[in-house]
């Protein structure tokens, strides 16, 4: 492990108000909350924190913005319009955006333009959907003409996590504002400058007043609100499995309002013997340690073929090794601090975990640095399937290696979890990676790569990993209700 430079970085800060058809303003009761820079753990600002009253205001300015046809029945060529005029004003602005970003969630500036990239790309690919998103005419028997229409759900909240704040914001508004949709979003309490930035620019775009409304704020007050609130049609959320089943129990007891949910996982990454071995160690160090374990689909399980178990376990420590931790600003770090302090902790009272279980720590296991939030890459050999680490989610630089037998064993125990988001097998065998695409039961499967994301690409997990699937064709059909028109010819 090797620590980057430490340049000082002086970054532009955003709005720290609350977005509430189309003003910036205070909350009802006038809090406000500290957000941290992670490298640091020093204060970066205060922002407005909303909770229950506040969702109920940017509801009721939500719904008067979709009854009053000011969104919902505009041409969906100007909801367009709006979506790739909001793209480019992120692209001149990308920059600034992704020096946001890493000071309010640690991660390195590099990862941060990546982000920037598919976000871009994201609000362009349902730019384009607006004015294609249609019904069908269906030939039933008597003499009547029947067609369906597609119509938005209605108010939708949509509460998004602080690993991919930009991200995830765009996953979820770009979908929902083009098919109409009007929109009460709450950012992550941990990271919520860049969204509030974006909603700058989604004001000098020119989107109606109510269309999108912002609000910084915690999961068990304003998310809370958002998920029983009894005008709210539709909840989009990511974030743990945990509170997943909060949000699905809130929208069953209040007005059933339509639920999606991309959770958690425990990804298995599945190398055999055949492999590239170049390419899988540089993917499994990937899979596992991009954005410092902070991903959903992290590939956090690696079983490896016992027939180069040894020797891909000792160049992976040594790669583990060589990567550079600290400042996220310089252009050489790969990888940045856990989010905050609760996150640092989780992380090592997970290690703790491995090593009192019997598993062996090769590598990392400690502080990295006096200050921050910074965790050396770690790397667990002989780890069990019993064993905590190899069962719950680490969301963290933790890479637990398990050997494996043959195929049939493999997936058998790929499948021992109660997650589904996403899987990887490595072999320049067709017919064993055919197998693990088939028999593997998530929903994404990635054959001798990992973390291949794509706007048209869609996105969600099996089991416990969630409910509908985000981006793509198939993530307009989140945001819509289908109606039946039968007319008696």
């Amino acid at each position: 492990m090797v620590t980057a430079k430490e340049p000082k970085q002086q970054v532009k800060i955003g709005p720290t108000r609350l977005l509430i058809n189309n003003e910036w303003v205070e909350s009802v009761s006038g809090r406000r909350f500290e957000t941290i820079n992670p490298a640091t753990g020093e204060i970066i600002c205060e922002v407005a924190e909303a909770d229950a009253p506040d969702v109920d205001k940017a509801v009721q300015v939500a719904r008067a913005a979709f009854t009053s046809g000011e969104w919902s029945k505009i041409s969906a060529t100007k909801r367009g319009e709006l979506l790739y005029k909001l793209a480019d004003l992120i692209a001149q602005n990308i920059d600034e955006l992704a020096q946001l970003e890493t000071l309010d969630n640690g991660k390195p500036l590099q990862d941060s333009l990546s982000d920037l990239e598919l976000v871009i790309a994201t609000y362009r690919y349902y730019a384009g959907w607006a004015d294609k998103v249609q019904g069908k005419t269906i030939p039933i028997n008597g003499p009547y003409f029947c067609y369906t229409r597609h119509e938005p759900v209605g108010v939708v909240g949509q509460i998004i996590p602080w690993n991919f704040p930009l991200l995830m914001q765009a996953w979820k508004l770009a979908p929902a504002l083009a098919t109409g949709n009007t929109v009460v979003m709450k950012t992550a309490e941990q990271t919520p400058l860049s969204a509030l930035r974006v909603g700058e620019l989604i004001v000098e775009a020119g989107f109606p007043p109510g269309v999108v409304n912002i609000l910084s704020g915690y999961g068990p007050t304003a998310g809370a609100a958002i998920a029983r609130h009894m005008d709210i049609d539709k909840v989009a959320f990511t974030g743990s499995t945990e509170v997943g089943h909060l949000i699905m129990e809130a929208a069953a007891k209040s007005n059933l309002k339509r639920v999606t949910l991309e959770l958690g996982g425990k990804s298995p990454n599945i190398v055999f013997a055949d492999a590239d071995f170049d390419q899988a160690i540089a993917g499994a160090h990937d899979a596992i340690f991009f954005n410092q374990g902070q991903c959903c689909c992290a590939g956090s399980r690696l079983f490896v073929e016992e027939k180069c178990y040894d020797e891909f376990v000792a160049k992976t420590v040594e790669k583990a090794r060589n990567r550079i931790v600290g400042n996220p600003f310089d252009p050489d770090t790969e990888q940045g601090p856990q989010v905050d302090q609760e996150q640092f902790n989780r992380v090592m009272s997970y290690i703790e975990s491995g090593m009192r279980e019997g598993a062996q720590m090769l590598c990392g296991g400690n502080r990295v640095g006096e200050q921050g939030y910074f965790i050396a890459p770690t790397v667990f050999a002989d780890v069990r399937d019993e064993m905590k680490i190899a069962q719950e989610e680490i969301f963290g630089p933790v890479m637990s290696i398990i050997k494996f037998k043959d195929i049939e064993e493999v997936i058998q125990r790929a499948n021992a979890t109660m997650y589904g988001l996403a899987a990887a097998v490595w072999t320049q065998d067709i017919t064993k990676a055919q197998a693990i695409a088939n028999n593997v039961r998530a929903g994404t499967i990635w054959v001798n790569c990992y973390d291949v994301f794509d706007a048209a690409a869609p996105f969600g997990g099996f089991k416990q990993s969630g409910i509908g699937r985000e981006l793509g064709e198939y993530g307009l059909q989140q945001y819509t209700e289908i109606k039946t028109v039968t007319i008696k010819l």
